[in-house]
């Protein structure tokens, strides 16, 4: 039934919906990605479709419009990002025409897996929700107060990023020498279920709540204790909107050295839905960090351990770290994100890229 309901909002949604570009499209790119990088993928297809994207959305746009939507590459506003509902820079879908809300839908989804693109745009949709609870007139809550930034020049092979963000949803990418990174990576939902009207019973985030919670509840006593580090939840996200996710002292929690072949399997279902996001090309990477990671990775959990207890769980390893926190409003309100220790913002494939133009300006 849940996934009936999503299905009529997405055919019904012409604002959110992308157009045909990202399915016809064929990759032309290839992939000069620096060796240098440990986490180099072949990204030529994703990076095609993301450039291309870009690029029309840009042409479409009027000198105004682009001048709201675009910045240099190398400024702060690049780094900085949050999931509130806050005056933001960049170009909203309701400064768009219907034509450049296609484009701009596309962009999005070409950063997307399938699965990735309708929690996205579901997401969206829950501010019509949240309209009618809060007797909203529009002014705060609204689904196409989202905004699209780009910066640098979008090319197969350049060094540039885009950001699609509002509330609820933060997605930073940033691309050089055709490769990718997509972090921090943002998804909340709010309500986390809809309690009443035409779409209740809608979660927009249900696996990521209740493979949570087959973890917890794939533990036995002992190593649930271990886990369970506040009983607790905490009220948001640890890492909050910082530019880099760090928290102090050694990981707390449960080692995954600990749990047997069943709890560790509960444990990577888990982190792999978070890969899962992303275009089959560019998750290789998450999924590279997920094998790495092995069983030293940890798990954390504070708050009740029951459906509709304020929950918090953390999966941390020396590479990623994966929050989600179901706190606020009863219980009834998702933040969840992805952070990546040496990637977020491009980090290390930045790093691997201007190490590489040194050594060739060198040669």
């Amino acid at each position: 039934m849940r996934q009936i309901k999503r299905r009529r909002f997405l055919g019904s949604s012409a604002t959110l919906l992308g157009s045909g570009l990202i399915a016809g499209q064929e990759s032309h790119a290839q992939n000069r990605a620096s060796s240098t990088w440990s986490g180099m993928h072949n990204h030529a297809h994703t990076v095609s479709v993301m450039t291309e994207t870009a690029n029309r959305l840009l042409a479409a746009l009027s000198p105004e419009q682009k001048a709201k939507a675009t910045f240099p590459f190398q400024v702060e506003e690049r780094m900085r990002w949050f999931y509130v509902p806050i005056d933001r820079k960049g170009l909203t879908l309701m400064e768009m025409t219907p034509y450049q809300r296609h484009l701009a839908s596309a962009l999005l989804a070409s950063g997307l897996s399938q699965a990735g693109y309708i929690k996205a745009v579901t997401i969206m949709s829950l501010e019509d929700v949240l309209k009618v609870m809060e007797n909203d007139s529009g002014v705060r809550r609204n689904p196409e107060k989202y905004h699209f930034t780009i910066f640098g020049a979008p090319s197969d092979t350049g060094t540039w990023g885009y950001r699609v963000e509002g509330h609820h949803i933060s997605q930073n990418y940033t691309v050089a020498n055709g490769q990718v990174v997509d972090a921090p990576s943002f998804f909340g939902s709010n309500p986390a279920e809809v309690k009443q009207g035409q779409r209740k019973g809608l979660r927009a985030l249900a696996h990521e709540d209740d493979l949570g919670f087959a973890v917890i509840h794939a533990l036995d006593e002992p190593l649930r204790k271990a886990a369970i580090v506040d009983p607790k939840a905490y009220s948001d996200i640890l890492t909050r909107n910082t530019r880099t996710a760090a928290l102090t002292g050694q990981p707390s929690g449960l080692s995954a050295s600990k749990m047997n072949a069943r709890q560790f399997d509960a444990l990577r279902a888990l982190a792999e839905l978070y890969a899962h996001n992303l275009p089959d090309d560019i998750a290789q990477r998450r999924m590279d960090q997920i094998d790495k990671a092995g069983r030293n990775a940890w798990f954390a959990w504070a708050g009740g351990t029951k459906p509709g207890d304020p929950h918090y769980y953390r999966v941390q390893t020396s590479s990623f770290m994966i929050e989600f926190d179901m706190t606020q409003n009863n219980a009834n309100h998702i933040h969840s994100v992805w952070r990546d220790f040496n990637g977020d913002f491009g980090g290390d494939l930045l790093k691997a890229h201007y190490e590489a133009d040194h050594q060739n300006q060198k040669a």
